[in-house]
Formats: structure tokens, sequence, C-alpha cells
């Protein structure tokens, strides 16, 4: 049975299905040789897990995923079967709290390396740029103002932490770890991705700051594009007609949850404190406005 929390599922448990992982937003169960992504309600901000989270969220999330996983699929072959309850095996199918906010998709061996893709100049680059004049080692041209787009997309890849921050490292570092076939694949196909749906996405006014994507490896080798692409939770959706460059800017994420927490002067110490009720819907609403620009739909 799901736990909720005011209309927010929480936690998901399928008595006949053995839980695989679970993350800060998802819940990962064995469905033999497939697996199933179950996204939560749950919000994090600053490594923390909230103890209310948003509803509405984890089907937000998946719609979104599933919708971008459609839209590249000409790029590069992806991991999802099918987000559809109806299309799900026999045995999920009575579990109705798995509708739209679950993905039915192939098990592969994941790659260890978060691919970032920057395409404007904000966040950790911005003040890692104010410092050297660089992001993650590459040499950026001079002057460059606070959320200003790059002259063109750049890979900055992390490391994929179990628990706490992903940590930079450098190309070289990337081949070290999957081989140099499978390191350019993964960030040529990175920045094509990145390139295709930040183009389409500003024709519904919205631009795709930077991103972060996934790859895994099939038991015949092929590489392919694996758990969430493009949500709220993974990249920084701005709004386009509010954009200023040299300044942050307003964004469709959880920046609600992260300036409200700020505003309490939380430190950042467990136990993470309960979101208002407000500071709720307002960061629903914002996914929810990306989920339908983006998509063109009039709602779940």
């Amino acid at each position: 049975m799901p736990i909720m929390s005011d209309d927010a599922v929480l936690t998901i448990d399928i008595p006949e299905i053995r839980l695989f992982k679970r993350g800060k937003v998802r819940e990962v169960f064995n469905i033999g040789e497939n697996l199933l992504l179950v996204a939560t309600d749950r919000i994090s901000a600053f490594d923390f897990i909230m103890p209310n989270g948003i509803p509405e969220k984890g089907a937000i999330l998946t719609q979104i995923s599933a919708f971008w996983f459609d839209f590249t699929k000409d790029i590069i072959n992806n991991h999802l079967i099918s987000a559809s309850l109806p299309e799900f095996p026999a045995i999920l199918q009575k579990h109705k709290v798995l509708a739209k906010r679950s993905m039915l998709v192939e098990k592969t061996d994941l790659l260890p390396v978060e691919c970032v893709v920057r395409g404007y100049i904000t966040g950790s680059g911005w003040k890692d740029y104010q410092k050297t004049g660089e992001i993650c080692g590459i040499k950026l041209p001079a002057n460059l103002r606070e959320s200003e787009k790059l002259p063109s997309p750049i890979f900055t890849p992390t490391t994929k932490a179990e628990e706490g921050h992903d940590l930079p490292i450098s190309f070289s570092e990337v081949v070290k770890l999957i081989g140099e076939e499978a390191a350019k694949q993964i960030r040529d196909k990175s920045i094509e991705i990145y390139k295709k749906c930040a183009e389409y996405a500003l024709t519904k006014g919205i631009i795709i700051a930077d991103t972060k994507f996934e790859f895994g490896k099939k038991k015949n080798g092929e590489i392919i594009l694996i758990d969430e692409i493009l949500t709220p939770d993974s990249s920084r959706f701005w709004p386009q007609d509010s954009y200023k460059v040299g300044q942050s800017q307003p964004s469709y994420d959880k920046q609600f949850v992260r300036d409200y927490l700020e505003s309490i002067n939380w430190n950042k110490l467990p136990p993470a404190p309960e979101l208002p009720k407000e500071i709720v819907e307002k960061t629903r609403l914002k996914y929810l406005e990306a989920f339908m620009k983006l998509t063109g739909k009039k709602g779940l």
C-alpha cells in the first residue's frame, strides 16, 4: 500500500514484487528481465528528502520523461518499454497507484557517469567561471555574464555518487572509467539530445539551461539512454518570457522549496522541516506548467 501525505504518494510497496532499489524519488522493482521505475511524490533539497511531498510530482516527471524518450529515439535508443499501466504485466495492473507515475524499462548495466550538458552559465558553473574562467576545466570566453547562453553547449560530466554530491570529472577520467569509444559516444549523444530538445523547448517558451543524462549498456553491448530525461528534477527550466542576462532566473523546478528553506535559516541538518501548503502548491503548479507547455497537453 502507498503511504500518503495530503494526497502526495511518499512510498510505494508492491507485495508481489521485490523492491530492487529505493532512491530519493524513485522506487525500483525487479520484473523478471525488466525493471519497474515508480516515481513517488517525494522531493529533496540540499540532499535531504522533505517529510511531505508534492502531489502529482511523480506522475509529472514520468510523463515528461516518456514524452522526451519518444522525441529523442531517432538519436539513440532508450530503455522505455511502456509508461501505460494497461500495457504492464497483469500482476501490476491492479495497483492503480502505479498509473502515470511508472515506467516499465529494460535492464542495463549502468555506466557510472552523470552526463551533464550546460547550454547557459549558471549555478555551480557560474561560480567556477568567476574564479577560474573555466567550467570543469573547459576554458570559456572572457566577460560572460550570469545566465548567459554559451557559444555552444559543453559536456561537464560528474561521478555518480550513491550518497551525497556528485563530483566533477574530466573527459579523460570518463575514458578511464568506461573506455574511449563509450566515453565519446555518451558525450556526443548527450550534446546532440540537448541541442534538439533545447531548440524544441524554446518554441514552447522554455529555456533548458542545463540537464543531465544517464546511460546503460545492454547485454549485447549497445549503449542506450536510461533513467529520467529532461525533467524539472534533472534540468534547469527557465521561462523564456522573463529571461534576463546578468542575474539568476526564475525556474520551473523546486526553487520555491530551496528559497523557503533558505528563508527560515534551516541549518541543513536532520530532521528536514515540513513544507508549508503554499510552497507545496506553488511547486506543484510549476512542475505541471512545464509539463503542459512542453507536451501541449491540458493536464495529466
